[in-house]
């Protein structure tokens, strides 16, 4: 059965649009030394939009019967497709199509939600902690207080369209944090919300790493501990040059990338990029 033969089914669609047919070029019997023609036949249809994000994979089963095959060549095929970040596979749920992966820009500072809601996906939030507590010395140093001094914390889960992207780990002096236990940190974008309060954020610096999970981000992110993730750490001041946020968002690469452009070097003429100091 080729492409344009499909009966209306969807499921004998599906098999069809991922394993493709003998019009493809490869038949439809894997053969010796051929295991990696369904990754690549999967790869080209999920390239093409044969198969697009969401949509659910054929089983094993029905693979192997597509092509005249045992399981162990599909289960290889589907494994390399996952590792290409082409499909995901949760339990208990067919493997489906991923969403494509988003770019956040990081040279200007962009509220999660509102970049969120310009590349089309629906934001969500889930505040699992927001105190006040005396800065260590860390955060008195990040924020530019003296240590033992009141700060606000804030701990809240970011999705898009659903799926957890970030783990947002905020710091906030005590002036500024204080109106942040007046609203539904679920329903609102901070920073909006801040400005709104008049807050702005006039400077923010930004700097990117990655790490591995700790404890908090894999049962938050869902992933196991020491997988590593993407960190955006921010600083944010004010038109006085006060610090009154520091941030530590953690993000899963599967679906976030970041994105800078620069020149390489300032107008100064020193460089952008710079050594880590001992380096």
């Amino acid at each position: 059965m080729t492409e344009n033969a499909a009966s209306g089914d969807p499921k004998e669609e599906a098999v069809t649009n991922l394993a493709g047919g003998a019009g493809d070029g490869d038949g439809g019997n894997l053969g010796v030394g051929h295991a990696n023609t369904l990754t690549q036949h999967g790869r080209q249809r999920i390239a093409r939009g044969a198969l697009g994000p969401g949509d659910a994979i054929p089983t094993e089963a029905e693979l192997a019967e597509k092509w005249q095959t045992s399981r162990g060549p599909i289960r290889n095929a589907l494994a390399a497709l996952k590792a290409e970040g082409l499909i995901e596979t949760s339990r208990g749920r067919p493997a489906r199509v991923r969403e494509r992966k988003s770019g956040q820009a990081v040279d200007v500072s962009i509220p999660f939600t509102r970049w969120a809601r310009d590349i089309g996906a629906v934001p969500a939030a889930s505040t699992h902690e927001v105190s006040m507590r005396r800065a260590d010395a860390e955060k008195a140093a990040l924020l530019n207080i003296a240590e033992g001094d009141a700060i606000v914390e804030v701990l809240r889960l970011r999705s898009l369209d659903n799926r957890r992207t970030m783990l947002e780990r905020l710091s906030y002096t005590a002036d500024v944090g204080r109106v942040l236990f007046d609203v539904d940190l679920d329903t609102v974008s901070i920073t909006e919300y801040l400005e709104s309060r008049g807050f702005a954020g006039a400077t923010v610096e930004h700097e990117i790493d990655a790490v591995a999970a700790d404890e908090t981000d894999a049962k938050l992110l869902g992933v196991p501990r020491g997988f590593p993730i993407l960190r955006l750490r921010r600083i944010s001041s004010d038109a006085t040059g006060t610090r009154f946020e520091a941030s530590d968002d953690r993000y899963l690469s599967d679906i976030v990338r970041f994105t800078v452009s620069a020149s390489g070097r300032s107008q100064r003429g020193d460089a952008y990029v710079r050594p880590l100091s001992g380096a």
